[in-house]
């Protein structure tokens, strides 16, 4: 407004905001100050080829568009005579943008779960939810916090999409550039908080967890229709908040991983401790979680007591980077083949990608048939089994993945 206003007095010339595009929040000083929400308006200045000028504050998150032309200025005197040709200011030149190394805790640093281990490999190399379920204090949000360290680097494009969100949600960008992001809302949180909401749609947490992992601990404690809300993103990668006066749609393609315990008392089945729970308490507990929620994660196991040692870890235990190493090839081979992961297969990208002999499919058959599995959980097996043959660097899914992916379906849904 200060801008249209010295323009149409004459102080600046009309021609010099031809190319140019103006954020930020003008004080009673004149002082330009930062605001929110830079980074989505840098991207689309340098997809129309127009010159970005920002407040000083803005000008490292703006500098995250490579390509785009910034101008940061401090003061609305400085931006004048800048426009009028008097004291032209230099594009901003970034003094580079962190890049941290140790973002991520490092595989090697938990005991034993050697299963658990090898399922959280198969869920980062084939994109696949998982959910961990076990008693009190076995490892679950140790191992779940060390995903995102397993995973593939972000490519530029998915890590301005990140920035560009919790830009928007008023969180800094550059805090974690240019890592996944690791959400962990508490089973307090409320439906909007969870997926977004409010008078003036906000980013919720499933949004903040785009391209990263959204890890929700204590499953069965979160309000089942807050659960139920996921349902949607889960299959479409998306959330679309419908209002009276406005409709947004968010994205959302987190790969979510869940940790419970079985029953209330979280003791069932352990064999140190006895499980205080009658059989009815153990079935409203579980009963929490809807078959349909379930179905759509794609890995399921139950995580094992270990026993008990204040040692450090034993050497030669398979550490982030190693098994980040495994992850990127099995995902490249996915890249590749059907230009996604495993998990995001649709029907007819199972077909065509995820053959099976005809024996094999009979078996398959049978077998969910005798265990009560639905034909989305069939098919999400067959992802599974995709991914395991693609660690195994073989094109073909063998009998011996789909048994492996089928360890991973448990026989009833609770």
């Amino acid at each position: 407004m200060a801008l249209g206003i010295l323009a149409a007095s004459g102080q600046v010339p009309v021609a010099s905001l031809a190319e140019v595009e103006c954020l930020g929040e003008l004080a009673l000083s004149g002082a330009l100050r930062p605001v929110q929400g830079v980074l989505p308006a840098a991207l689309a200045a340098r997809a129309a080829g127009r010159t970005l000028v920002v407040p000083k504050d803005n000008a490292e998150e703006a500098s995250l568009a490579s390509g785009l032309r910034v101008i940061a200025v401090g003061h609305l005197l400085e931006l004048a005579a800048h426009l009028t040709g008097q004291t032209p200011l230099e594009p901003y030149a970034s003094a580079g943008l962190p890049n941290r190394a140790d973002a991520y805790p490092d595989l090697a640093e938990v005991q034993g779960q050697v299963a658990a281990k090898r399922a959280l490999l198969v869920a980062a190399a084939g994109a696949h939810n998982l959910l961990l379920s076990g008693p009190p204090g076995t490892g679950k949000t140790l191992l779940a916090s060390r995903l995102p360290g397993l995973l593939p680097p972000l490519q530029e494009q998915e890590a301005l999409e990140v920035a560009a969100i919790h830009s928007v949600a008023s969180n800094t960008p550059l805090d974690s550039w240019p890592h996944r992001p690791f959400r962990q809302p508490h089973h307090s949180a409320s439906g909007p908080a969870l997926v977004g909401g409010g008078s003036k749609p906000r980013p919720g947490e499933i949004t903040l967890a785009h391209q990263g992992v959204l890890f929700l601990d204590e499953l069965p404690e979160f309000d089942r229709k807050v659960l139920e809300v996921l349902r949607e993103p889960l299959e479409s990668g998306e959330i679309v908040i419908a209002r009276a006066n406005d409709r947004v749609r968010f994205p959302a393609r987190f790969q979510l991983v869940a940790a419970m315990n079985p029953c209330p008392c979280g003791y069932l089945g352990d064999i140190t401790n006895p499980c205080r729970c009658t059989p009815e308490q153990i079935q409203r507990y579980r009963a929490k979680l809807s078959g349909p929620l379930l179905d759509r994660i794609d890995l399921h196991l139950t995580v094992a007591r270990e026993a008990t040692s204040l040692d450090d870890p034993k050497p030669g235990g398979q550490d982030s980077a190693s098994a980040a190493k495994t992850v990127a090839l099995a995902r490249q081979r996915q890249l590749d083949r059907q230009g996604c992961a495993n998990a995001f297969l649709d029907l007819q990208g199972l077909r065509r990608h995820c053959p099976l002999v005809v024996e094999d499919r009979r078996w398959l058959e049978n077998a969910c048939e005798r265990l009560g599995l639905s034909l989305r959980a069939a098919h999400r097996i067959i992802k599974v089994a995709r991914t395991l043959a693609d660690l195994d660097g073989t094109p073909a899914i063998a009998r011996q993945h789909l048994a492996e992916a089928l360890q991973y379906r448990p026989a009833t849904e609770p």
